[in-house]
């Protein structure tokens, strides 16, 4: 056992502060001596045959005068240790005879434990999952343990929002539970890091917050996995600036005068994975400087920098058109020997294409082929968007057939830019047939404006019968004709020389407008 989780374990009386819980080292578990019930059950399930034990099993429970408690199934369970896989089975012997046992917060700990020891991590996180979701093993002295707990003062959460804390109830109860029950089941250290993984997989990512900062305040990080999936979920969801507040926390960062420095007895510091996470979040949140300063504390930090790094970065200065420092960028990978992956390719092949540089993109591309690495759907997209941007849309159709050999689908926003190319070169039924191949695949749906690019195409063709179908189709889907679809229909029928049907479309292109603006 790691010696910080060893003087954890071993003075669980909490100062006052903040995140402390009241917790004692006493186990609620029954004295050691077992009743003649629980003797007579794990002599049956460690002796029987297993095709025969869980129908003896039922028919034990059902005749005994004693029930079966949560505390008789934690003492089994402990006795059948050695034998996790045995111990899981007859927690769900039990689950589904429900009617002949009953459990606690505590006797889920229990099965916890012997499964985290045995590493069985999956079961372990199934049963903590189930545990958090279920309606009954928290519904008692709530409002007692929120008192207890400090959980119903009124304290300002990592957003800034002052709330009391009662959604945390659920969380940061388990988690005194397999504190209280760790040393009896001999568990293992990273059952706390299932417990935070088991929160962030169901959203409950304050009390993830919660459950490693009362870890901290002992002292203790989680694994660094675990951190890293904690900054990740929280710049997700409540924005990159919470994410590096936690980041701050997890890591027990201080300021001080001379910057940041690490709370000692942290056995985890950030890596390379950490400051990734950050990077990400903040490129996600459109905040380009933030990902720069990542960058260069990644650097203060003595971390080295891998491909997703740099491709974050290169990401960053080819979508505020700083294409030099991304090229240098790319360079420096090649001098320190940091072979690009797909993901790198594709950022600088994306950016030269938004820059109109497609030739230098077209180079990569080869590049990319000759150090055999797999294009990816993304690569030829930009590809295709680059030509188009040029307007050399026979090139973007030879790169759209190449794709469409290797069953690459493409995204609607794509096949808007390749229509509206052909479109524009009164390649009207070239762009339709195209869009109809891809339409083969069920899963590409056209975008509404694909629709008008193509109406609006066969309007000017005069091919108004073909445009009707197409609107028609349109509509069928779910968009609806707007103003510039009613405008294309209104110059078809005055080039054919319609005035009436042109005049008709008009009123009803106004009404159209009107009923929208009250809606």
């Amino acid at each position: 056992m790691p010696p910080l989780l060893k003087s954890f374990l071993h003075h669980l009386q909490p100062p006052p502060p903040a995140y402390s819980l009241p917790f004692s080292t006493t186990t609620s578990l029954p004295p050691n001596h077992h009743s003649p019930l629980i003797t007579t059950v794990i002599s049956l399930l460690t002796h029987h045959r297993s095709k025969s034990r869980w129908s003896h099993l039922r028919s034990l429970l059902t005749t005994s005068s004693t029930p079966l408690t949560p505390g008789h199934f934690s003492q089994i369970t402990l006795k059948l240790k050695s034998n996790p896989h045995l111990a899981l089975s007859f927690f769900h012997f039990t689950l589904h005879n429900s009617s002949l046992c009953s459990h606690n917060l505590r006797s889920y700990a229990t099965i916890i434990h012997i499964l985290s020891r045995a590493r069985l991590k999956a079961h372990a996180q199934e049963v903590i999952r189930a545990g958090l979701r279920s309606p009954i093993l928290f519904n008692n002295d709530e409002d007692a343990f929120a008192e207890k707990t400090g959980l119903g003062r009124v304290e300002q959460d990592c957003e800034g929002h002052s709330r009391p804390r009662y959604h945390l109830l659920k969380e940061v109860k388990f988690f005194e539970v397999l504190v209280k029950s760790y040393r009896e089941c001999d568990s293992a250290p990273f059952v706390f890091d299932l417990l935070i993984k088991s929160c962030l997989e169901l959203k409950k990512i304050d009390g993830s917050i919660e459950i490693v900062k009362m870890l901290g305040s002992k002292g203790i990080s989680p694994s660094i996995s675990t951190c890293n999936a904690l900054i990740s979920e929280v710049s997700r969801c409540k924005g990159s600036f919470v994410g590096y507040g936690v980041f701050k926390e997890v890591f027990g960062l201080e300021s001080c005068e001379h910057g940041e420095k690490m709370r000692r007895g942290f056995r985890a510091r950030p890596n390379v994975h950490s400051f990734n996470e950050l990077m990400v979040g903040f490129y996600r949140n459109g905040e380009m400087e933030m990902v720069e300063e990542i960058w260069s504390e990644m650097d203060r930090f003595g971390c080295v920098a891998n491909g997703f790094s740099y491709g974050v970065l290169m990401a960053v200065f080819c979508e505020v058109g700083r294409l030099s420092e991304a090229e240098r960028l790319w360079e420096e990978m090649r001098v320190k020997g940091i072979m690009p992956d797909v993901a790198a390719y594709n950022t600088v092949i994306g950016g030269f294409c938004k820059a109109g540089e497609v030739e230098k993109a077209e180079g990569l591309y080869r590049e990319m082929g000759l150090s055999g690495i797999e294009s990816s759907c993304v690569t030829f997209e930009h590809l295709i968007e680059g030509y188009c941007r040029i307007g050399d849309v026979d090139s973007a159709i030879l790169v759209y057939k190449d794709m469409h050999r290797r069953d690459f689908r493409l995204e609607a926003l794509t096949m808007e830019l390749l229509i509206g190319g052909l479109c524009e070169q009164k390649r009207v039924f070239e762009a339709l047939k195209i869009m109809r191949s891809a339409m083969r695949d069920v899963s590409f749906h056209p975008s509404g404006k694909s629709y008008e690019l193509l109406i609006n195409g066969l309007c000017e063709d005069g091919k108004i019968e073909e445009a009707l179908k197409l609107q028609s189709e349109m509509v069928g889907k779910g968009f609806d004709p707007n103003s510039a679809i009613y405008g294309a229909f209104i110059e078809g029928h005055v080039k054919l020389g319609n005035e009436e049907m042109a005049a008709m479309l008009r009123k009803e292109r106004s009404a159209a407008q009107k009923q929208k603006q009250e809606d």
